[in-house]
């Protein structure tokens, strides 16, 4: 599969700060790549650089398999969308009016103004001027002037600011649909775990500008640590007991700690405590969730 992004010790200082440190990203061609981490912790600068809207320190990057460079830069940015902090617009204009002039300095059809102002579910309010536009309204407008000219690579910097519930969802349909629809490659940089864990196929998590994780989304999960809690009227003697029958086991504070067990070795456990009269109050299945394994990951940042 071909790798549409790819940088190479990537880094980015201001003064004697180090915002982005030996990155080496690699996005495949067809993925929605979430690009996830708390806030402050580099994503937008990285998107930058990508973008070539800051320089690197020192660092390669590599867009379609070509080397960016101000020599080739323009060439390779007609293939990429972008929507970077807050969207640009003109308050005075229209929403229509400010996708035309986009749509005329990409000199693109003008039917695609039409197309994406569908897609994002502003056509009823094209003729509404844009300072009277709702912060989420203004979101879906950038998203709509990323998208015309239906780019390769889409790069999307917090996309879901501002929206509603149901504008989220809206939001994550849209980005999840793109790949097969349009054949765009999706980046999308948010520090909300639960969005990247139902929009993403690939999933690179930064903490202090280093990049601590980076595969596809079903590895992130395999980390999740599967294993079965159960509580008892009396848990020392009830792990001495389970061990003594050849069951591993760990005593924690409030339950004993199982490795992952098929369904009859559960009962089979359940059944030798009560047969040593040690009374059951719980058995769960327990896995760590996605913010759990995020925070583990990044050693507790904090991500709001």
């Amino acid at each position: 599969m071909l790798t549409l992004i790819e940088t190479t010790d990537l880094c980015k200082q201001y003064g004697k700060t180090m915002r982005v440190n030996s990155l080496n990203l690699r996005i495949p061609e067809g993925a929605v790549y979430g690009f996830l981490g708390p806030n402050g912790a580099g994503k937008s600068t990285t998107l930058k650089m990508i973008l070539g809207l800051t320089h690197p320190t020192r660092g390669e990057i590599s867009i379609f398999g070509k080397p960016a460079a101000e020599s080739n830069r323009i060439q390779l940015l007609k293939n990429v969308g972008s929507l970077i902090e807050a969207p640009s617009y003109y308050g005075h204009l229209t929403g229509e009016e400010n996708l035309r002039i986009v749509q005329t300095l990409r000199n693109r059809p003008a039917r695609e103004v039409g197309e994406v102002l569908a897609l994002v579910r502003l056509g009823g309010a094209k003729d509404k001027k844009v300072a009277h536009y709702s912060l989420g309204m203004k979101q879906r407008l950038g998203l709509a002037a990323a998208m015309l000219g239906y780019p390769k690579l889409l790069i999307l910097d917090e996309p879901t600011n501002g929206l509603d519930p149901a504008g989220i969802q809206e939001m994550r349909e849209l980005i999840r649909s793109l790949p097969e629809r349009y054949g765009m490659t999706v980046v999308v940089s948010s520090h909300l775990l639960s969005e990247i864990d139902q929009m993403a196929t690939d999933v690179g998590i930064i903490s202090n500008g280093n990049l601590v994780f980076q595969d596809a989304l079903p590895c992130l999960h395999e980390r999740s640590e599967h294993h079965i809690a159960i509580r008892t009227g009396n848990n020392p003697l009830a792990a001495e007991f389970l061990r003594q029958n050849g069951i591993s086991c760990d005593l924690n504070e409030t339950y004993l700690s199982l490795p992952p067990l098929d369904d009859a070795l559960v009962a089979q456990c359940n059944a030798l405590l009560c047969q040593k009269n040690i009374p059951v109050l719980r058995i769960e299945e327990r896995q760590k969730s996605l913010e759990e394994i995020f925070l583990d990951l990044t050693e507790g940042a904090v991500s709001l």
